[in-house]
């Protein structure tokens, strides 16, 4: 690696500095936002809404600085890259408060979140996931192949997949599923991206027991997001395809347990 100038440090720190104004005003931003949630609750959806917008703006900027860092010092920026991780989770976390963090639960039991923010319309919902998915996206791709970061993104990836389903209003999307809805489309490319996700969700728990932790919980998440899987496939209204999930929900759920038990086996053994 070719040594880095102080004139290549003088040439980033010119560089990023808009970007460092920005994210102080954005952060300032989010300070108010907070403090008028504290004071109004009434209105705190909606707040909550706007900051996950911020967050992701935030997260972007970061990712930015570090793609800044590549190009003027041949050297990715790490701090910049775990700030944008760090600002992509909270804007997560916002949207969970909102709409809540459910993998696997009828609509009935998060519907009264809805309620809250249904001046959003569905195509504003599907676009603020797809800005999401495109930061969760671009960070790992910022982070790049490096293995110690292999497994550090499941759980985001699997939090992103809940909030993206929970955000859509699943009595409307059955509706909308006929061509002559209005918002047939939007609608359409939001559950798609929903089976997406909880595929990838479910695949990449199974991935990281098998590969790395061993824990029993990461399993259990990858069934559970194939259980969440059926429910978003029921309102898309394909039989077979839930069918063919259910198989494989099954024959994981039956591993699942097998596994459990064999680790409590060998627990009780060293004891």
């Amino acid at each position: 690696m070719a040594k880095i100038t102080d004139g290549d440090r003088q040439l980033y720190q010119k560089k990023i500095q808009p970007y460092q104004l920005t994210a102080k005003a954005i952060l300032k931003e989010e300070e108010a936002a907070l403090l008028e949630i504290k004071t109004n609750p009434d209105g705190a959806a909606i707040q909550r809404l706007a900051l996950v917008d911020k967050m992701l703006n935030l997260a972007s900027n970061y990712i930015i600085q570090s793609g800044m860092s590549q190009s003027v010092l041949k050297v990715r920026n790490e701090d910049a890259l775990n700030e944008g991780r760090k600002y992509l989770y909270r804007g997560v976390t916002y949207l969970e408060e909102i709409v809540s963090n459910y993998v696997d639960a009828s609509f009935f039991e998060y519907e009264e979140r809805l309620a809250a923010i249904v001046s959003m319309d569905q195509e504003r919902r599907y676009f603020l996931i797809r800005k999401m998915g495109l930061a969760v996206q671009l960070l790992e791709n910022a982070y790049g192949a490096d293995a110690k970061w292999k497994w550090s993104f499941v759980e985001l990836e699997g939090r992103y997949a809940a909030v993206a389903k929970n955000i859509l209003d699943l009595k409307k999307a059955a509706a909308n599923t006929d061509p002559r809805a209005a918002d047939y489309e939007s609608t359409m490319y939001h559950l798609a991206l929903i089976k997406k996700l909880f595929v990838q969700a479910a695949d990449r728990y199974r991935e990281k027991y098998e590969m790395s932790s061993n824990q029993i919980e990461d399993f259990k998440q990858a069934v559970l997001f194939l259980s969440g899987l059926i429910r978003v496939l029921t309102v898309m209204g394909d039989r077979n395809e839930i069918e063919a999930v259910k198989k494989k929900r099954d024959t994981w759920a039956a591993k699942l347990d097998a596994d459990e038990k064999k680790q409590a086996e060998m627990a009780a053994k060293r004891k």
